[in-house]
């Protein structure tokens, strides 16, 4: 390991002229033996007590290391924290705030200045939203005497009483990109006087709801630990600036740099602020480097549309930058929004956006599909988690000591997966809703014999939540909502499940969402039609909580806005659980409840695996048709990959079928692994929309194939397409290119044929073109398409399995590209 690195020396009189000191603070960071990589998947960094605290002799952990997982190349995701050198944690309780733990927040601060002792300033730290023991901005001291001289400039010197002394730290945004302006929230003014009405705590640039902070980080009996701790950009967090485009002398854009800080808090009662001089003087402090925020395409450049699944959402804001900026390039605007629809838009209409879609269009309304399909991505759905540890009173020595600690595996089969789908657990339906048609059956997955069974590291626990109830899911219409349902259906357990029949333990699904007509009409309500494009809440159970308070599954279990989201609230512990009832809102309305902390989260979402990388949550592990349970890593979607079945109305178009004779075989296939293809109807289309489409396709399956964190690369959580799909995304180009008025209708539904497809065919009155390799039904069937999806084919084949190891998703962890957001949104531009 070697050193690098200074920190500035900051020279500083107190306010009151009482203490003057000038101080060196050496900030030197451990890294591995190697240099930062470029792309910051190897820009790991570790700071220590010893190298950055000049007051280290009196610090509560003198021997503290901590380790910051990336610290360059940084968007919105998240970064692993983890630290030796602590002492045993004592949790926090409703008066303290707990012994020998760390507190952990994101700052600005690129300039020393009158305001700060040394980088970053603790002014510029987003911390104390939650207002608990030893987690706020402010206090009010036992004395005057006891207000440290560094702490003067924000405190009120009092008489006792009710007006007792006070000490409060500000708030300093930064500095507004158009004015050049910081805003400061403070309550002392600048002689020392109460500013009334100011809260500290919540305010405009952050509260409890949108705030990063992590209040208490607790250290095992070694003295180590961990936490996944979210980093925020100006775009989540305007007030932190984080990745604000700033342009050199020389044109050079870079995005502002920021912070992130540790404060160790050792033994006592930890009441007092971090902020405080005495606690702050401890900090240890990383600098993180992220990209440039914001459209980095030049102005002037052309603009196409691409409209469909989201699952690919992460690529394309990873390759747009790249895109718009190479020669002709264009910039590709990408609406989120029903692939399906998208994919039937495209194949009707001219110059419409290229459609991105997990599925080939419906043709059972008669629609004859004209479009040409180039696979851009593998990428896949998962099931996300975090659940903290909380022992019941009567659970063994053993278990009691991992309280508060995550759990870090699950397993998942389609049954317990359709339990969380169907409302099937009572704790899913608003409390006290009549809901006697559930009686016997668990009030949560972590109560059900059936998950307790498959999963024994998770019994005797007490957690309860309506967010461990279910699943948090999408609200909407999308191709990978059915590729779930068919994964549940073509399991036995699950479908005989779903029709009524109990499990061994005696659980029933919900009768409003069985799939059999004589169990759900029980109930005189329709069966649950599967598989379907959504995941609906089909129970209209409500609870009456007075005048105009009414709960239903909706209000009680509300839809995430997409799959990203699914993964951000797992990793902030927020469940979206109902809060207090708000009279005074207009309209009147139920609030949410703040979300759980570190040591206390309780959540399941889906999720898709980019998401899921970029937030680094812990996934579920699902049962495969061959009886094994795998998780979501880039050799289980490209074992998916390799044992991929056409669809029965276009060959073009490969999908997981768990029902099939393929997959039955592969165990080391995710099953909800799923590809994504880029979709137009070329015949329509201008010359230049269609020259526009191929460079995207051709850029996809090629360059954008490279896993890494840079922008142009792809992202962690996608798994680089085999090089049959690049062939078939190559000639498909070729196809969209040729002359639209010349060029062919894309091949027409056929059925998959027990013959070798070798290409797609082509009507007969359409002049001869390159065709679209379409991958062979047989899989013994030769030719690199066919090859890439044999069965045969394993991540260790030489054709996919160098692809599979050449960046392990351990080192992508979080990799997402700057311009992400700009570009991508749910059924809305955002360019």
């Amino acid at each position: 390991m070697i050193r690098s690195g200074r920190a500035r020396t900051v020279a500083r009189a107190s306010l009151a002229g009482v203490v003057a000191f000038a101080a060196v603070l050496s900030v030197s960071v451990v890294v591995g033996d190697a240099a930062h990589a470029d792309d910051g998947s190897n820009s790991a960094v570790t700071v220590s007590a010893k190298d950055q605290d000049i007051y280290v002799g009196t610090a509560p952990m003198p021997d503290l290391k901590v380790t910051v997982s990336q610290t360059t190349n940084l968007v919105a995701q998240a970064v692993t924290v983890s630290w030796t050198g602590g002492k045993e944690s004592t949790l926090p309780s409703g008066q303290t705030g707990g012994e020998n733990f760390l507190q952990i927040m994101q700052c600005w601060g690129d300039v020393v200045d009158d305001d700060a002792e040394f980088l970053p300033a603790r002014t510029t730290c987003q911390f104390g939203a939650f207002g608990t023991p030893g987690a706020k901005r402010e206090d009010s001291p036992s004395s005057a005497a006891a207000i440290a001289p560094e702490d003067a400039r924000y405190s009120y010197f009092g008489t006792g009483g009710l007006n007792g002394s006070y000490t409060g730290i500000p708030f300093r945004s930064v500095p507004d990109p158009v004015t050049g302006e910081s805003k400061t929230i403070a309550k002392v003014d600048d002689k020392g006087a109460i500013i009334p009405g100011v809260n500290l705590n919540e305010n405009e640039f952050f509260t409890k709801y949108t705030t990063n902070e992590v209040p208490w980080a607790g250290s095992g009996s070694n003295g180590n630990g961990s936490v996944t701790f979210e980093l925020q950009t100006s775009l989540q967090s305007p007030g932190l600036g984080c990745g604000d485009a700033q342009t050199a002398a020389d044109g050079a854009v870079t995005g502002r740099a920021c912070w992130l800080v540790v404060v160790p808090r050792g033994a006592g009662t930890n009441t007092a602020s971090p902020l405080f001089w005495e606690q702050w003087k401890h900090r240890v402090a990383v600098k993180l480097d992220f990209q440039p925020v914001g459209n980095h395409c030049a102005i002037g450049a052309g603009e196409q549309q691409l409209a469909g699944s989201e699952l690919i959402s992460d690529a394309v804001s990873s390759w747009q930058p790249d895109l718009c900026g190479a020669a002709d390039g264009d910039a590709y605007t990408l609406i989120t929004t029903t692939d399906m629809d998208a994919a039937a838009q495209s194949n009707t209409i001219a110059d419409a956006p290229l459609t991105l879609t997990s599925q080939p269009l419906d043709t059972s309304t008669g629609q004859t599909d004209s479009l040409v399909y180039a696979p851009v991505a593998l990428a896949g759905i998962a099931i996300t988690f975090a659940v903290d540890r909380y022992p019941s009173a009567s659970a063994p020595a053993d278990v009691q000591e991992q309280a508060r600690e995550p759990f870090t595996d699950m397993r998942l089969t389609p049954r317990l997966l359709a339990k969380l789908l169907t409302s099937s657990y009572t704790d899913a339906l608003p409390t006290n809703a009549a809901i006697d048609y559930l009686q016997g059956n668990p009030r949560s997955i972590l109560f059900d014999p059936e998950f307790l069974a498959l999963n024994p590291t998770w019994k005797d626990q007490a957690i309860v939540s309506p967010a461990v109830a279910d699943i948090m899911v999408p609200q909407g219409r999308s191709g990978y909502a059915r590729a779930v349902w068919n994964y549940i259906l073509a399991d036995d357990d699950a479908r005989a499940f779903l029709a009524g029949t109990p499990d061994a333990w005696g659980t029933r699904v919900n009768p409003h969402a069985s799939t059999d007509t004589q169990w759900s009409g029980t109930q005189d309500v329709e069966p649950l039609e599967l598989p379907r494009d959504d995941f609906p809440k089909a129970d209209d159970a409500e609870a009456y909580a007075g005048e105009d308070r009414v709960l239903n599954s909706v209000t009680w279990r509300p839809y995430t806005n997409d799959l990203a989201s699914g993964a951000y609230y797992a990793l902030r512990g927020d469940g979206l659980n109902v809060g207090e009832w708000d009279p005074i809102a207009v309209p009147k309305k139920w609030t949410r409840k703040s979300r759980d902390l570190v040591g206390d989260r309780k959540v399941l979402a889906m999720t898709d695996t980019s998401a899921s990388e970029r937030y680094e949550t812990v996934t579920a592990s699902l049962l495969t048709p061959s009886g094994t349970y795998v998780s979501p890593t880039s050799d289980g979607l490209l074992a998916a990959a390799a044992v991929m079945t056409p669809s029965a109305t276009q060959p073009q178009v490969y999908s997981f079928d768990a029902a099939s004779a393929r997959a039955a075989r592969a165990s080391s296939a995710y099953p909800l692994a799923i590809p994504v293809y880029a979709a137009t109807n070329a015949t329509l289309n201008s010359a230049d929309v269609n020259d526009s489409y191929a460079r995207f396709i051709r850029f996809a399956a090629t360059d954008g194939q490279t896993p890494g964190v840079l922008q142009g690369q792809l992202p962690a959580g996608y798994a680089p397409i085999p090089e049959g799909w690049r062939a078939q995304s190559r000639a498909a180009a070729d196809l969209i290119q040729s002359d639209p008025v010349a060029a062919p209708a894309a091949p027409q539904p056929a059925p998959a044929a027990a013959t070798p497809v070798a290409a797609a065919p082509a009507p007969a009155a359409a002049a001869p073109v390159a065709a679209v390799p379409a991958v062979a039904a047989d899989p013994s069937a030769s030719g690199a398409p066919a090859a890439a999806l044999s069965a045969g084919a394993t991540p260790a084949d030489p054709e996919t399995g160098a692809l599979a190891q050449a960046m392990p998703l351990s080192l992508l962890a979080g990799a997402l590209a700057a311009g992400a957001v700009p570009f991508v949104g749910r059924l809305r531009r955002r360019l």
